[in-house]
């Protein structure tokens, strides 16, 4: 792109989690599970789950208007709301209108979109997009879901794996060439696999929805494929893997996180490891990673940071940002 080209930037991110943290100990007081088997298999210590009455809704409006405090932006700017989500209850109205209600957006354009554990790094290109085709200024990017809510805690191979959560970005216009713009995304799925993750609907009268996952082709799928992506989305960005500062991927799991990240090629980059902590968020994971490492200033303000989700329906989607 060059200086008179339109473009977006990330100036803001926040995170917002339940106050309840959930222990492998604890678990193991629930399914046939222990810390050591949990560990060694997603390498997760803890993760933060909802109460019954914290909604996906709440958690997004809380990581959004601290993005907005952040940013310094008012909420009679926004003309965008982008809320990615798989987990949210009502069908209608969308959790970004319920945001955006909430926080006092007055007229803006306001949609969900579900791309799962690809969902935020799909809204934030999308957002990129709009701004970019001067549909809109400012633009609200939230990732948020609540697994738990959709988990069969008999499950250990899934249970484990889930915290909630939400992140939360503000996008703008700029005029100004430089490295601190949003890249092109690199995105798509492999569709013909698109049953290897599930979630499906309970309707009026069927049994609960439940989250259902084949562990073993996810986990040779992103072994071989997300790599490339990766290298794609930062040679359409104009540099070399060992440019990055920072990489921050879906936080699926540690053992994926390392094996994708080792054959990227970000020799000088932080690599987040939120999944520790935080578990599987879902569309949350990215913006929440993100958020962590800014708060620590783990990664220099303006520094390229490679962005990678990547879930259900075999989704996935990369681009290079620069650090808010």
């Amino acid at each position: 792109m060059t200086a008179s080209q339109p473009g977006s930037r990330i100036v803001s991110v926040a995170h917002h989690q339940p106050t309840r943290v959930l222990t492998n100990d604890d678990l193991a007081a629930l399914v046939d599970t222990s810390d050591a088997w949990i560990r060694s298999r997603v390498g997760i210590a803890t993760r933060h789950v909802a109460d019954a009455d914290e909604s996906v809704a709440d958690m997004a409006t809380v990581a959004a208007a601290k993005s907005l405090a952040r940013a310094g932006a008012d909420a009679a700017d926004v003309d965008l709301v982008i809320v990615a989500t798989c987990t949210a209850v009502d069908r209608m109205p969308s959790v970004a209108a319920t945001v955006a209600a909430r926080l006092g957006v007055p007229a803006a354009a306001v949609f969900d979109l579900n791309a799962a554990c690809a969902g935020f790094t799909y809204a934030l290109a999308t957002a990129d997009l709009a701004v970019r085709g001067g549909s809109a200024r400012t633009a609200l990017v939230v990732g948020v879901d609540k697994m738990s809510d959709f988990l069969d805690w008999q499950d250990r191979t899934t249970c484990v794996i889930f915290g909630d959560g939400a992140g939360a970005a503000v996008v703008t216009a700029t005029e100004a060439a430089g490295p601190d713009r949003i890249g092109p995304a690199v995105w798509g799925s492999l569709p013909e696999r698109g049953s290897a993750i599930t979630l499906g609907t309970s309707g009026p009268t069927g049994p609960p929805a439940l989250f259902r996952q084949d562990g073993h082709v996810v986990y040779r799928w992103a072994m071989t494929s997300l790599a490339p992506v990766a290298r794609r989305a930062c040679e359409a960005a104009g540099l070399d893997p060992s440019e990055l500062a920072g990489v921050v991927t879906h936080q699926a799991n540690l053992r994926i996180i390392e094996a994708v990240t080792s054959k990227i090629g970000a020799t000088n980059a932080v690599i987040a490891r939120d999944v520790v902590d935080s578990g599987n968020t879902s569309a949350a994971s990215v913006p929440l990673a993100l958020s962590k490492l800014v708060e620590r200033a783990e990664v220099p303000q303006g520094a390229p940071v490679l962005l990678l989700g990547f879930g259900a329906g075999l989704s996935f989607a990369a681009q290079v940002v620069g650090c808010p």
